[in-house]
């Protein structure tokens, strides 16, 4: 298997050594990127936390269709994928669970108080997409709760290059999708629609699904004061054989819907910036243990979010401060959980100060949050960077996270599985430092970062019968170390890319006086991504993606996957091949992913 590893990686070093051009040598800076995520809105060389960005060029050199299969090409993340097309994946950053991890879209927080499980089935479809946000290690004082290990913010586009687009596939197991775009504007006015679904009938039994997303987004009265409009909606309907219980267990089935609504505008007085939102979530999901007979095991959960939140800044001699204030009503109806509801209301304020010639910057900042069932919990943190020189950056942060336990942690009752209502809320203290390196064709940073969490739940029993009871029971140690390399070279002239990154993590899993316990620490413990995208003929181009994970206790497993995409005037042809190792390998509950598949496209933009 290593011989895979060493012939992906050979490329990165034969190309470093080989484009000694004036043009590698330059000292210009890459195109500024504005971190919009937070209250305090910096250019991404400037911020003093680990953050990625992937743009809609990179995404479009993929060649990929779900932001799913994207998200796996950064070292860190973690996406435990069910099956093929992201129809049920879980979201994992830096070893957290995906209760732990938090997902925005355009800054709106979308953390699902039944589970985060359901966490991507917000997910948007690529054509509507500008950039990712990818926000690595605690980020409680920024967001709140639920930004335990990590964000992602998802930034949607604001007009269209192509007014029109459609876009047809068809591949492996029986897959179709099918999607249309469409995009208007005029000097003060600016609408995108979005269509598309998907189905396949699975790699094996029980798998088949069928999904449908739509998507609004509106502008108006850009030239004044801006008021966007936005509107999700996405249905997931699936076999999940084996996704959750006992892989034994193989007729499982899901049906999810995912929907928001949003309003929200940026206004300028002076110093001072403000950016109200008002939104409202909605997540429903049905699960059945049988999946033609409901009547052995059902559970149904609807809940709302309904929240309103302000975000401010003001830029001064003094530096600029923040200040955020976020509030919401949440609320579940449930078969299983019962009818229950909470009040939740923050208070963000951070202030970034510029010293020593704008070389180095120290931002202090806390949220205090109050919750109706849970007390008011209060968390501090600061970043701290420093400009070594116009391309060279070293940062640090420390701050203390949390999360509090969602209604299935508390209330879940089936005949394995008990919730506990005395569950206490998992803490950490988190420590990062690190270096970012840019110029114009390369760009590299290295971090590492230590997470002490306290009172984390699993699900614990005594004796071989009886319930998983639901326990704040584990304490755990997390030491890591990231880096990522992205160096853009010519072939001629032929512009290429490659990107390469590598997570460690090392758990210290303090001993729990239990007998049995259904959750074990699963992190990837070494986490390689080589990604490689370029031109090889006009309007021909390829990409490689290759990735590596090992897990605590689990044999090692590499994926190969490619994509070529042809582009003649207004259409463009594609052709992916993923796992063309046919590696036998699973990414979460022992639920195995596809061999060797492939997927061809034709999309037309006019």
């Amino acid at each position: 298997m290593e011989r895979y590893f060493l012939w992906m990686l050979f490329p990165v070093f034969a190309f470093g050594i080989a484009q000694q051009t004036q043009d590698t040598l330059s000292v210009k800076q890459l195109d500024e990127v504005i971190i919009s995520s937070s209250r305090i809105a910096l250019p991404l060389q400037e911020n003093t936390r680990s953050i990625e960005v992937v743009s809609k060029e990179m995404i479009r050199a993929t060649g990929l269709t779900t932001i799913v299969d994207v998200l796996q090409l950064i070292a860190g993340v973690d996406i435990r994928r069910r099956g093929i097309a992201g129809m049920q994946a879980d979201l994992y950053i830096r070893g957290g669970s995906f209760d732990q991890t938090l997902l925005l879209i355009d800054g709106i927080k979308l953390e699902d108080a039944q589970t985060g499980h359901h966490t991507l089935n917000f997910a948007l479809p690529i054509a509507v997409i500008e950039r990712i946000e990818i926000i690595k290690g605690p980020a409680a004082r920024i967001f709140g709760q639920n930004a335990f290990t990590g964000a992602i913010n998802i930034v949607t586009k604001n007009e269209l290059s192509s007014k029109r687009a459609i876009e047809l596939n068809a591949g492996s197991y029986e897959q179709f999708s099918g999607k249309a775009t469409l995009g208007a504007s005029t000097e003060d006015t600016s609408v995108i629609a979005h269509y598309s679904y998907n189905s396949a009938e699975g790699y094996r039994y029980n798998t088949d699904f069928k999904n449908n997303n739509a998507f609004l987004k509106a502008r108006f009265n850009q030239s004044r004061t801006p008021i966007q409009f936005m509107a999700t909606f996405s249905d997931r309907k699936f076999g999940a054989n084996g996704f959750y219980a006992s892989p034994s267990y193989i007729e499982q089935y899901e049906e999810t819907q995912a929907s928001l609504l949003a309003l929200s505008s940026i206004v300028e007085k002076g110093d001072w910036q403000f950016k109200p939102r008002l939104y409202w979530r909605r997540g429903q999901d049905e699960y059945l243990f049988v999946r033609n007979n409901p009547s052995i095991y059902r559970n149904l959960h609807i809940t709302h979010k309904v929240g309103l939140a302000l975000d401010a800044s003001r830029s001064s001699k003094l530096g600029i401060t923040g200040i955020g204030v976020d509030l919401s009503k949440i609320a579940i109806a449930s078969n299983n959980l019962g009818d229950r509801n909470r009040f939740v209301s923050t208070l963000f304020i951070e202030h970034r100060f510029v010293l020593a010639n704008e070389k180095l910057s120290l931002t202090p900042g806390i949220a205090l949050t109050n919750y109706t069932d849970f007390g008011t919990q209060l968390f501090p943190g600061a970043d701290i960077g420093y400009a070594l020189s116009d391309n060279f950056q070293w940062y640090g942060n420390i701050g203390y996270t949390y999360r509090i336990p969602t209604f299935t942690d508390l209330y879940y009752s089936d005949p394995s599985t008990l919730g506990n209502e005395n569950l206490k809320v998992e803490e950490a203290l988190t420590e990062e430092m690190g270096f970012r390196y840019t110029r114009t064709n390369f760009k590299g940073s290295l971090a590492i970062f230590n997470r002490s969490a306290d009172n984390l739940i699993d699900y614990v029993r005594q004796s071989e019968e009886g319930q998983f009871e639901a326990t704040n029971i584990r304490k755990v140690n997390t030491l890591g170390v990231e880096f990522t390399a992205a160096r853009k070279f010519k072939l001629g002239l032929l512009p290429q890319n490659i990107t390469v990154g590598y997570t460690y993590l090392e758990d210290d899993v303090k001993e729990a006086n239990v007998n049995f316990s259904r959750y074990s620490i699963n992190s990837l413990k070494h986490h390689i991504t080589v990604n490689y995208q370029g031109s090889i003929a006009q309007n021909l181009t390829t990409s490689i993606a290759y990735k590596l994970g090992q897990r605590n206790q689990l044999p090692s497993y590499q994926v190969i996957d490619f994509n070529v995409q042809w582009q003649l005037k207004q259409f463009r042809l594609s052709l992916s091949a993923n796992n063309i190792l046919n590696e036998h390998y699973s990414e979460s509950n022992l639920v195995p992913m596809p061999l060797g598949n492939g997927l061809l496209g034709v999309a037309f933009n006019f």
